[in-house]
């Protein structure tokens, strides 16, 4: 077949160690004919996140806070079948831990400072509503006759 195309970037120099990573091959279901019954084209990708030290110990702690629920002992599981190959599907899979890895352990964003409305434009805009209302009020057809 060909050689993976790694190292999988998380974000900046931080890649996924390839030793760290647990393959298992299984029998994929979907489409194939035949060659479903025969091959293990199914991949499931393992990487022990609680026990890593290719991670800054920031970023680890924001991810297995953040994947808790995604968790197994530590262990972060990720599945692909959608291709028939496997070596493509090894591809996806490394991919897509790496993704969720990256977006886990990112920097939660900065809060937002509200901004105030100046007071001139708060005032123009009750102007504007009390002249609209004046001249709706206008419209009513009670001194019409």
């Amino acid at each position: 077949m060909g050689r993976m195309s790694g190292p999988y970037i998380i974000r900046g120099s931080v890649s996924l160690p390839e030793a760290e990573l647990t393959w298992r091959f299984s029998r994929s279901s979907g489409p194939g004919g035949q060659h479903v019954n025969t091959s293990d084209s199914q991949v499931e990708l393992r990487f022990d996140l609680a026990h890593t030290e290719a991670l800054p110990q920031v970023w680890k702690q924001r991810a297995l806070q953040r994947l808790a629920g995604r968790l197994v002992d530590g262990v972060v599981v990720v599945r692909a079948s959608e291709h028939r190959s496997q070596w493509r599907n090894r591809e996806t899979a490394a991919v897509r831990l790496a993704a969720l890895l990256a977006e886990a352990s990112a920097p939660p964003p900065k809060p937002r400072r509200p901004t105030r409305i100046p007071r001139g434009i708060n005032e123009r805009r009750l102007r504007e509503k009390k002249q609209r209302s004046e001249t709706k009020r206008g419209r009513t057809g009670r001194d019409w006759s």
